[in-house]
């Protein structure tokens, strides 16, 4: 039976009501962590652009729009610089711990830029393929497993891919440092891009490091234990969030309703010979490239932000009072 129309019950449509707590319990999440170290679930499983579901990514448009828009009052910009056909390498910045929501936003501006047929993918975490329940809807979403063959078959198709260089580096940085980019030297996503000759796409958001208070990433503590043989994470952060005060994000915490300000950049363009992506200073050279790119993204979007109130005048209010403003002197 139809569960209804409203973009929070849409999802029962399309989500078998049996999963849900292992899909949004955050102790079930937990557990899957704990199951993945001590490889329980390990499996070779790849990941194929041709499972993405239309009907599935259309009730996931809803739930993000829905939630972007009444919880972190969202402030989507630059979707004009989303190309309309052909390949392209999304490139962000990650933000709050695992429950990464201004993901879930680039589906939506996508969506607005392109229409429903214009997909994108994710480049997702190892657990999310080695985990049953979670596989199941990770292909009908549009997530495809870390590695660049997945990304290379979705641009063969003329596919988005979305990727966060940063991980779990960039995701559990400290709230002192939540506006500061992190890549941690990770240069994957300029080879991938130089590999496949596609523009990289910056993507700048703020906003969203706020619904999770990160005291510190814990990263000697992560390598002492040996986290990323364990669950490929260097890091074992502490943070502050509900419901459990002072706790390790790893177990998902209910975000606080920072709003959310993302802006597409200009896509960057390489022209360099083939087999570019084996040269260590070409790589070197992109890398800060986009680096640079996102940081001014974010510095400007953070420029005169208060902290989970975002911008007192966001862009959005400004273009609806300034076309108020057309429609009143009669242009």
């Amino acid at each position: 039976m139809k569960s209804g129309t409203h973009p929070l019950l849409r999802l029962f449509d399309v989500i078998d009501p049996r999963d849900f707590a292992k899909v949004f319990n955050p102790f079930e999440v937990g557990k899957i962590f704990v199951e993945f170290a001590a490889g329980k679930h390990r499996t070779d499983v790849g990941s194929d652009p041709d499972e993405r579901d239309p009907v599935f990514v259309a009730a996931l448009v809803d739930w993000a729009r829905f939630i972007g828009e009444k919880y972190f009052r969202y402030d989507l910009r630059g979707l004009e610089r989303i190309p309309r056909s052909g390949p392209a390498l999304i490139v962000g910045n990650h933000s709050g711990g695992l429950v990464t929501v201004d993901a879930f936003f680039v589906w939506v501006a996508v969506w607005d830029a392109g229409g429903p047929d214009r997909a994108v993918y994710a480049l997702g975490h190892d657990v999310v393929y080695d985990e049953p329940t979670l596989r199941k809807y990770a292909g009908r979403m549009g997530v495809l497993r870390a590695g660049h063959e997945g990304a290379r078959r979705a641009f063969e198709k003329g596919h988005l891919v979305l990727v966060y260089p940063g991980s779990d580096y960039d995701s559990f940085r400290p709230f002192t440092e939540r506006n500061r980019v992190v890549l941690a030297g990770r240069t994957g996503f300029v080879k991938l891009a130089l590999r496949n000759r596609v523009p990289v796409i910056p993507l700048a958001s703020v906003g969203m490091q706020e619904s999770l208070i990160v005291l510190t990433r814990g990263t000697r503590l992560g390598q002492a234990l040996g986290l990323h043989r364990l669950i490929r994470s260097n890091v074992l952060p502490i943070a502050i969030g509900i419901p459990w005060g002072l706790f390790t994000p790893y177990i998902p915490q209910f975000p606080l309703p920072a709003q959310v300000t993302m802006e597409f950049g200009e896509p960057i363009r390489w022209d360099f010979p083939p087999d570019a992506e084996n040269d260590p200073e070409i790589v070197a050279r992109c890398y800060r490239e986009v680096e640079t790119a996102l940081q001014r993204g974010v510095d400007a979007l953070a420029e005169g932000r208060i902290p989970f109130v975002g911008s007192l005048r966001s862009r959005r209010t400004e273009v609806s009072r300034g076309r108020n403003e057309d429609v009143e002197g009669g242009k």
